[in-house]
């Protein structure tokens, strides 16, 4: 008896252990006519299936699993792929039972069986949703006739705002320690309330916005990859780079290592912000700020910091290499010389048989049969004498180009008429002498007008010219000012780059 009892003990236990390991999340979805659901997280800026469901039966959806679910906010997908509604998983919501309808009420009746902490999510959620509810009532209703008419309608919207940022703060005070108090934290913004008066009178602005950025982050665990298993971290991310921190390359490159440096080397939490950075200003729009993403280079990619980020551990390699391509084409670096042939002379390479030559074999003997003429031909970059060089690499036939370079010509002319000292050095990236020739003639182009007659220069990988026109504005030492710009913002650009020299001064 004791054996029989002793063995129905282990096998509970063993029950027990099995099912505290994995999870169940029991959804009785009443009028629901869908064959299968989904189980869905956030992650970052993503949102991924975690479980199926395929047999649903009588609205009773179960999703199950051998090993514990991650902390994050989940969600009841629908066979169409539509949001039934969030829940949030922690270590206590592992076996989990939901009750609710289908239908509009689905939010009001949505209920947790055995989690009174889920309930008060749960209660959140709809105040949130009744509140921007009655406020799109009330802009629906509102006759806009006049200024009293606006005003109100702005005062009916803070009057909701604070509504809901009270209720935001109470739960936060009220669930602090928790899992869904760590994911409130994230959206709650942390406000100076008594801001003081500057000099002036007003409310002090600085000191505001210091408050702001030193809050920002407060309570938020970087060493827990729940903390981004939600819908507001990657926003509040996105937010602090752009809204937040001073909008230069360096400001942004010490605020990325202060937030990596409270991360854990290793985490996927680390591997995806990682990620996410070096993408972001690899590919940003802002000029300059490629020095963001060679500085990811240098700081993780370079010194190993990114080992295990990448399945392929050649994008590591392809990233360090696109990196050490833009290092000197960074802004306030000196421009890369160039070794380049007059339009005019093209007959003259010609002759000399480079237009003939086959392959880089051909192409060498040739250079080194001609190369005491040729190194008299050359029209460096670095000799141009000018306050500003504007270096433009396009092609004739290239349709954007053929936009762009009649737009330069104006530029150009109108900042001759102002008496500015600036030179255009036109880089033809073919070797079509003739056509290029021809393109010159016709629209009176009076610039330093070269190609590569002697292909010696390899501009594409010097300049970085993967699609053209490309434009480089170049100051008086032929440091980069400007870079990747259109004709039109030349101009005012040179404009700018002059009063920050005389600052200087």
């Amino acid at each position: 008896m004791k054996k029989l009892l002793l063995a129905l003990f282990l096998c509970s236990a063993s029950f027990g252990a099995v099912a505290q390991s994995g999870y169940q999340i029991t959804i009785n979805l009443k009028n629901c006519t869908d064959s299968l659901a989904y189980l869905t997280y956030y992650q970052f800026d993503k949102t991924l299936i975690k479980d199926t469901c395929k047999s649903i039966k009588d609205g009773k959806i179960v999703f199950k699993g051998k090993t514990k679910l991650d902390k994050g906010i989940y969600s009841l997908v629908s066979q169409k792929k539509a949001i039934y509604f969030d829940f949030f998983i922690d270590d206590n919501t592992q076996n989990l039972e939901l009750k609710s309808v289908a239908n509009a009420n689905i939010g009001k009746e949505l209920t947790a069986l055995n989690s009174p902490l889920e309930n008060e999510f749960f209660n959140y959620i709809q105040f949130i949703n009744e509140k921007n509810k009655d406020f799109q009532t009330f802009k629906q209703t509102a006759k806009l006739l006049n200024k009293k008419d606006t005003i109100a309608l702005n005062e009916k919207q803070k009057e909701g705002e604070k509504l809901i940022n009270n209720f935001e703060e109470k739960f936060l005070e009220q669930h602090k320690g928790t899992f869904i108090g760590d994911v409130m934290n994230l959206k709650v913004e942390k406000l100076l309330k008594d801001i003081p008066k500057a000099s002036n009178g007003r409310p002090d602005s600085i000191q505001s916005y210091k408050y702001y950025k030193k809050k920002f982050w407060d309570n938020v665990d970087f060493k827990d990859d729940g903390s981004m298993r939600n819908p507001f971290f990657s926003g509040k991310i996105k937010k602090y780079f752009e809204s937040v921190v001073v909008t230069h390359p360096d400001s942004i490159s010490v605020e990325i290592d202060k937030l990596m440096n409270r991360t854990k080397p290793g985490s996927l939490l680390y591997k995806i912000l990682l990620a996410h950075f070096t993408y972001s200003y690899e590919t940003s729009k802002l000029m300059g700020f490629d020095k963001v993403f060679v500085h990811m280079s240098d700081t993780y990619f370079k010194t190993g910091r990114a080992d295990g980020i990448y399945e392929d551990t050649e994008i590591v390699t392809k990233i360090i290499k696109r990196a050490e391509k833009l290092k000197p084409l960074l802004l306030g670096a000196p421009a890369p010389d160039l070794y380049m042939i007059k339009a005019e002379d093209f007959s003259k390479m010609k002759a000399m048989g480079f237009e003939d030559a086959k392959n880089n074999e051909e192409m060498t003997a040739v250079y080194y049969k001609n190369v005491n003429q040729i190194n008299n031909m050359y029209v460096k970059l670095s000799d141009v004498k000018a306050d500003f060089t504007i270096l433009v690499f396009w092609d004739v036939d290239c349709g954007h180009c053929q936009k762009e370079i009649p737009k330069l010509l104006v530029a150009y002319n109108e900042l001759l008429k102002e008496k500015k000292n600036v030179k255009v050095y036109s880089v033809y990236m073919q070797h079509e002498g003739e056509k290029y020739l021809k393109y010159i003639d016709e629209h009176k182009l009076p610039w330093i007008n070269v190609y590569d007659g002697a292909h010696y220069n390899n501009a594409v990988e010097k300049y970085d010219v993967y699609s053209t026109p490309v434009i480089y504005i170049l100051d008086k030492n032929k440091v980069i000012k400007a870079k990747r710009i259109e004709a039109e913002q030349i101009k005012t650009l040179i404009n700018v780059i002059e009063k920050e020299h005389k600052k200087e001064k």
